[in-house]
């Protein structure tokens, strides 16, 4: 069953609980030692957290919720955790303590705001070395980031079929495009998911992608290569060899047009331990560059150093 946008903010924030109280309670102690009951007390209703005051860590840890320790922070921020967390910190936690009034009010969220609210979420959480909580409120991100991908994709095609300039005749005489194209088996049956489709190079560089996009086999297998992508990619193997090849390529696209697919193509065919032999069609890539093989590249050129 698909999360509604709530259910991945309900998530984040049980991951940003389990992450971050046990940051908040070691920076308390580190800077009030036995007294840091006291100034959570201080910040927050005393009857509930009357047996913090006792520096009770089990109590405060397994009472404590979002709400809490985001007061619990932002009161004591310039004396704890400003000289760790800095200015962004202080950022992200405003950010958050906006999200609660409206999530705890059963307010809707679209994608959006549920997108900011969980990449805020995952920066915070990096920010206290919460790293598997990091990564479990990300799942959700890379999730809703496929989503609205999906929806933009959407609305371009519909822009692009609408501006079109008519046919002259009318559309009589056209084949219905199910005679033309052959889809993908999992089209044909209804299997496929529309997030699948919106490609991501970091994913696929630190290992976690989908096996369409992270198998380079079954990438190919889903990848056609019309004119275009053998030209980009028999540029870019002549100019890995040395043999000529534009030092920049533009591509001109619209949204959904196929530059991070082109870019992934160039990442699986290049690398060291891909074979050209195994893509299909490739021949066309060695016919059009004129070159007896194709060369290897290191990862590093093949891909920038914020994303390897």
């Amino acid at each position: 069953m698909a999360l509604s946008n709530r259910d991945r903010i309900d998530r984040g924030l049980e991951a940003v609980v389990a992450g971050l109280g046990p940051y908040v309670l070691r920076e308390l102690k580190a800077r009030y030692k036995d007294r840091w009951g006291y100034a959570v007390a201080g910040e927050l209703d005393e009857r509930r957290y009357s047996r913090v005051q006792s520096a009770d860590e089990e109590a405060f840890l397994g009472t404590v919720d979002a709400q809490a320790l985001f007061k619990v922070m932002w009161g004591c921020y310039n004396d704890v955790f400003r000289d760790k967390l800095a200015h962004s910190g202080r950022t992200y936690l405003s950010e958050l303590m906006d999200v609660l009034p409206e999530w705890a009010h059963g307010g809707a969220f679209n994608l959006e705001d549920t997108q900011r609210a969980l990449d805020t979420m995952v920066r915070l959480l990096k920010a206290v070395s919460a790293g598997p909580e990091a990564e479990e409120v990300h799942k959700h991100h890379r999730e809703v980031m496929r989503q609205i991908f999906a929806s933009d994709e959407r609305r371009e095609v519909k822009r692009v079929v609408r501006e079109a300039p008519a046919v002259p005749g009318g559309p009589e005489g056209l084949l219905p495009w199910r005679q033309v194209v052959n889809p993908h088996p999992d089209v044909r049956e209804g299997r496929y998911q529309e997030a699948e489709f919106a490609a991501d190079l970091a994913e696929v560089i630190h290992g976690t992608a989908d096996p369409e996009y992270q198998d380079p086999v079954e990438f190919f297998k889903r990848t056609y290569l019309t004119d275009g992508m053998v030209g980009l990619l028999a540029n870019a193997a002549q100019r890995l060899s040395g043999e000529g090849g534009d030092p920049v390529v533009q591509l001109q696209t619209v949204f959904g047009g196929g530059k991070t697919h082109s870019m992934l193509a160039l990442y699986h065919l290049f690398g060291p331990d891909r074979p050209f032999a195994s893509v299909p069609e490739g021949e066309k890539v060695v016919e059009a560059s004129g070159l007896s093989e194709m060369p290897v590249a290191e990862r590093s050129v093949l891909v920038g150093t914020d994303l390897a």
